[in-house]
């Protein structure tokens, strides 16, 4: 990963803004932005999870007021503890994925995607 160019970093964030689409994987599509810059697929995971980190604590960040309002109060324990069981599995899922690319591919994942979409295509269509 230290032999990521500033050029081939850029890249990837352009792979990854294809996210904005609907139904693409931010993660994903980052991934094979650093796949098709060279990287191996465990740098490309850890680049595209290294991406992540300042994005969803930004995020959570700017929506921290709305959680200390009288009308959330009821659920506030609720979306607490959703929280930290969601970053306790983000934490893992993580984990699990680095590693998996140490010695596999994304190749079942994207022919998931493709059948998955192909067929939502066809449904919805």
């Amino acid at each position: 990963m230290a032999a990521l160019s500033p050029l081939d970093a850029i890249g990837v964030g352009f792979a990854q803004a294809g996210a904005l689409l609907t139904g693409f994987s931010r993660a994903g599509l980052t991934m094979v932005g650093g796949l098709w810059r060279g990287l191996e697929h465990e740098h490309a995971a850890k680049f595209a999870f290294l991406l992540a980190t300042p994005t969803i604590p930004g995020a959570g960040l700017v929506e921290l007021p709305e959680l200390a309002e009288p009308r959330i109060a009821a659920i506030r324990g609720p979306v607490l503890l959703g929280a930290f069981v969601s970053g306790t599995c983000s934490w893992l899922a993580v984990r699990y994925l680095e590693r998996h690319f140490r010695t596999r591919t994304l190749l079942p994942f994207a022919s998931y995607c493709i059948i998955a979409g192909t067929l939502s295509i066809i449904r919805f269509v």
